[in-house]
């Protein structure tokens, strides 16, 4: 099951699981925050209707307030002697998505872990 849900102006394609940088949110690290969906599809069923898709929960769990790269800007006009540069650094909110409607992220084992678990079970 996926979604597209629309943050900051853009639409993203999510999965339980996924991990997005989005345009920051206005939330704590840890927080559980419900993004608006505009689309959902099952694999057999699609709801591309804004309205009705909207009844489907997407959840996201904040992982990180940062700073992105710095974008130049960099205006210029020629043969006046006019030019202007400018830095700016995109202030951004890292999340995963823990569940979509009823299916939820679950987090997988090491495999070193897994190894562990199969030879103590051998014994």
């Amino acid at each position: 099951m996926y979604a597209v849900v629309k943050t900051g102006g853009k639409q993203y394609k999510v999965e339980p699981g996924t991990v997005l940088s989005i345009e920051k949110l206005v939330a704590e690290v840890g927080d559980e925050v419900e993004l608006p969906v505009i689309f959902v599809s099952d694999g057999e069923t699609i709801e591309a209707d804004p309205t009705k898709a909207a009844a489907t929960k997407v959840v996201a769990k904040v992982l990180d307030q940062y700073k992105g790269k710095k974008q130049l800007v960099f205006k210029f006009k020629k043969r006046k002697g006019y030019k202007k540069l400018n830095g700016h650094r995109q202030q951004l909110t890292r999340v995963r998505i823990i569940a979509v409607g009823d299916q939820k992220w679950e987090k997988k084992a090491a495999p070193a872990a897994e190894k562990a678990d199969e030879a103590a079970s051998e014994e």
